[in-house]
């Protein structure tokens, strides 16, 4: 169902398109802690952390590929809100044939130096065998995640955050039944977990591609909307390609600080390993709002409605703000209870040091919240350069960090590496944005001037 987010009460849309993507979320964070406590309690402490190591190059991939994704459909966005049908098919069809192209691409590339880069990362000896196996299966189905990345990013960009759930909750359960399967009753270890996921992302790309095909007939492609268009090509290029090196960016930052995570040894990996997924799940009512505001603002700027994109974020902050807040007090609380989920018995020496990472940037969560909202927005208002520069800051401030105070203060010097990266990047998004929206809002001003003027000369 499509949802046009240029009418109506801004604060009711915002929440109601953001439900849905929460679920989804948490879902999609769901099957991924089962993978890793599956993993961690019926196969082991080193393949736990063989899976944790390879987080920050999967993140690398995966970021890439959502921001390229999620650029093209800004692009659909924009023509969905100013009612451009036409503008619609053309800028789909090109996404899907840029988004063949990228996974070729990068499908090659990674298959083949995948451990290349792990050796890199400083992956220990231990574990390298089981990372490597991990990350060379995962990138192997790359397709599948890429498809399903690029359909549902095209049906929120419709306003559809609902289709997109229920087929991410259909592959969570697959992705469950297939660990338990795999890993518990064909003792595959972690092989079984990165073809249990790759599988579940193809069943769901492949469910919300057949609902496309039979519900939205906007998307009803013929020949001509393949014709290779350079202009086009350059603006969803313009677009994507600074929001996909933005999550590439920060990601890199999170691989240097795995690197400094990997030296603490298989234990201490193992442990920021569980805390970070208690992290990302508990960040994500901020990570929904933000792509909720990619869309709103995406919609509205094609709409020529800026004020009500300002408004929109001028709500969403306290909602995120007060949201973050209640995430740090959970994390504080319950956090222990959970990583406990991960860490087998035998290895509770990790669980202090896993608190320790939650107890130290669950303070900093409302930043991270404003961090997500900020550079979602942007975004969503095609302004893509300054999200990218934000990722160079974050990535900056944790290089310094994981490499400096690790030094001065052990661990604890890696648990502020992160927190840092949000505070320069926050400061960065904050001033560019409330930099650009008065300039936005005058140019689109007198450009309505200039078509008024041009119909009452024409009339």
């Amino acid at each position: 169902m499509m949802t046009d987010m240029t009418k109506g009460n801004a604060t009711k849309l915002i929440l109601a398109f953001t439900v849905p993507i929460l679920i989804g979320n948490l879902f999609q964070q769901l099957y991924s802690m089962v993978d890793t406590a599956i993993v961690g309690q019926f196969v082991g402490v080193q393949a736990l952390a063989a899976v944790g190591s390879t987080g920050g190059l999967i993140f690398l991939v995966q970021g890439f590929v959502n921001g390229l994704t999620h650029g093209f459909s800004v692009i659909v966005s924009q023509r969905y809100g100013a009612n451009d049908e036409e503008g619609i098919k053309k800028a789909t069809a090109t996404s899907i044939y840029l988004s063949a192209i990228a996974t070729v691409v990068l499908t090659i590339i990674c298959v083949l130096g995948a451990k290349s880069i792990l050796q890199l990362m400083n992956t220990p000896a231990d574990i390298m065998d089981d990372a490597t196996l991990y990350v060379v299966i995962f990138f192997g189905g790359l397709v599948a995640t890429i498809v399903y990345n690029l359909l549902a990013s095209l049906l929120r960009a419709f306003g559809d955050s609902k289709t997109p759930l229920y087929f991410l909750i259909l592959a969570s359960i697959t992705n469950i039944v297939l660990d338990l399967i795999l890993i518990i009753n064909f003792k595959m270890g972690v092989a079984g977990a990165a073809i249990a996921t790759v599988v579940s992302q193809g069943l769901s790309g492949f469910l919300c591609y057949l609902y496309m095909l039979k519900k939205f007939d906007i998307l009803a492609l013929k020949k001509e909307h393949f014709k290779y268009d350079p202009l086009l090509v350059k603006e969803l290029m313009f677009v994507s390609l600074p929001m996909a090196l933005q999550y590439s960016i920060t990601a890199i930052g999170v691989m240097i600080l795995q690197v400094a995570v990997n030296s603490f040894g298989s234990t201490t990996v193992a442990a920021f390993t569980a805390a970070s997924k208690v992290e990302q799940l508990v960040v994500q009512p901020g990570i929904a709002l933000g792509m909720t505001m990619a869309t709103y603002s995406a919609q509205n700027l094609g709409a020529r409605q800026i004020e009500r994109v300002r408004q929109g974020v001028r709500q969403c902050t306290w909602i995120t703000l007060i949201t973050n807040a209640l995430a740090g007090v959970i994390v504080v609380l319950f956090g222990s209870y959970i990583v406990q989920l991960f860490i087998p018995s035998e290895n509770m020496d990790a669980l202090p040091l896993s608190q320790q990472y939650l107890n130290t940037v669950s303070i900093f969560f409302p930043i991270l919240g404003l961090l997500f909202l900020y550079r979602f927005t942007l975004q969503g208002i095609g302004n893509t350069v300054v999200p990218m520069f934000a990722g160079v800051m974050e990535l900056i401030m944790r290089t310094l960090v994981a490499f400096t105070l690790p030094g001065l203060l052990g661990y604890q010097g890696v648990c502020l590496a992160s927190p840092f990266a949000w505070i320069g990047a926050t400061v960065w998004l904050l001033w560019s944005y409330f930099k650009t929206m008065p300039k936005l809002q005058a140019k689109h001003a007198a450009q309505s001037i200039e078509l008024k003027e041009l119909k009452l000369e024409n009339s």
